[in-house]
């Protein structure tokens, strides 16, 4: 094994394809390393600030909300790069987030989890 990646330490992740909230930065709300194949990227995404609507959101104003982002994001696309600040929001923001609220899991038919 070589040295570890100095992006990882500088980023304060655990490792590759592990987001992590950044409440301190001024914009950006969650970091990531992304890595596919041999190839690596630090990733800043995510408002500061802003939730998403979660996995299941049962407001009409949550409902309108994740409908405007999926269509604002080309959502509909089925193979995402993990190289992509939209793969990474999705994932995190708009589903993992239900999660977390309500500590509820079951299976997905979303491409991304």
């Amino acid at each position: 094994m070589g040295k570890p990646d100095p992006r990882l330490k500088r980023a304060g992740v655990s490792g590759y394809n592990k987001p992590k909230r950044t409440p301190n930065h001024p914009t950006k709300s969650h970091v990531v390393v992304a890595k596919q194949g041999d190839q690596v990227k630090t990733i800043r995404f995510g408002q500061q600030g802003v939730t998403g609507a979660g996995k299941n959101p049962t407001s009409a104003k949550d409902k309108a909300r994740k409908k405007s982002y999926y269509a604002r994001h080309n959502a509909q696309d089925p193979n995402p790069s993990k190289l992509s600040a939209r793969y990474w929001s999705h994932r995190v923001k708009w589903v993992i987030c239900y999660l977390a609220i309500t500590g509820t899991m079951y299976a997905s038919s979303y491409p991304f989890t």
